[in-house]
């Protein structure tokens, strides 16, 4: 399996988090992550658009939003049997239109997490 690179915002406290949680489960180092708030490392994308949504490139194709997570998590064995599932349209459109409505609750969550 070649690595996974995922691109997340550093200055998100809840992004922060969910990362910190992957890299721990991430024993075998299959996952590059890469702080898009920072500055550093390489971006395919726009930074507005890194910014926006949770974007990965899994063999070389860059994903976005559900696609994404399902990616990392096929990247991590205990969570593997989740990204496999996502391959079924009808999971990761499930997960799709998830992700969007946390999307609209992500701010709120933030600005909580902030205090």
């Amino acid at each position: 399996m070649s690595a996974l690179e995922v691109w997340f915002d550093g200055d998100c406290p809840l992004c922060r988090r969910e990362i910190a949680v992957m890299r721990g489960l991430d024993r075998r180092g299959a996952i590059v992550f890469t702080d898009v708030a920072n500055g550093q490392g390489s971006c395919p994308l726009d930074r507005v658009e890194l910014l926006a949504r949770f974007h990965a490139r899994e063999d070389g194709v860059i994903l976005s939003g559900a696609a994404a997570f399902a990616a990392m998590w096929r990247a991590i064995p205990l969570l593997r049997p989740l990204g496999l599932a996502a391959r079924n349209r009808a999971v990761l459109g499930l997960l799709e239109r998830l992700y969007v409505a946390f999307l609209r609750v992500r701010p709120a969550l933030t600005r909580w997490l902030r205090r």
